[in-house]
């Protein structure tokens, strides 16, 4: 079983930056592929970022390319996702999420591939 506490979330104004982390406790950290995912209100979850677990093979939503950029830190059980440029769509709740396996197809980007999930971190993009 792995537990996930996302962090970072903030308010910030158009234009601007943050960083969010994703602290993994139990299992091996370094197992799992990671991932974030983001709902928007009134909107269903969306994929943004994923990484496997050395950080070699990246996927991104096209919506964030070239804006964010998601990594890992095996030795801290962390992974990172690091947010330039931010637009008011950006604004939602932003969730880590652990897998088992890496796919080079969209199913990477179903949420029903990973099994566990943090409680979400609030990110607001003001204009």
């Amino acid at each position: 079983q792995v537990q996930l506490v996302e962090s970072g979330g903030g308010l910030v104004q158009v234009g601007g930056s943050l960083r969010l982390s994703c602290a993994a406790a139990g299992g091996t950290f370094s197992d799992y592929p990671m991932a974030w995912f983001r709902q928007a209100p009134g909107k269903e979850r969306e994929f943004v970022a994923a990484l496997n677990w050395n950080g070699g093979l990246t996927a991104y939503a096209d919506s964030v390319k070239g804006r964010f950029t998601i990594d890992r830190d095996n030795a801290k059980n962390t992974v990172y996702l690091q947010m330039n440029s931010l637009k008011p769509e950006d604004t939602g709740v932003y969730y880590c999420a652990a897998g088992h396996y890496w796919y080079y197809n969209d199913v990477l980007r179903r949420e029903t591939t990973y099994s566990y999930w943090g409680q979400g971190t609030q990110v607001t993009v003001s204009s």
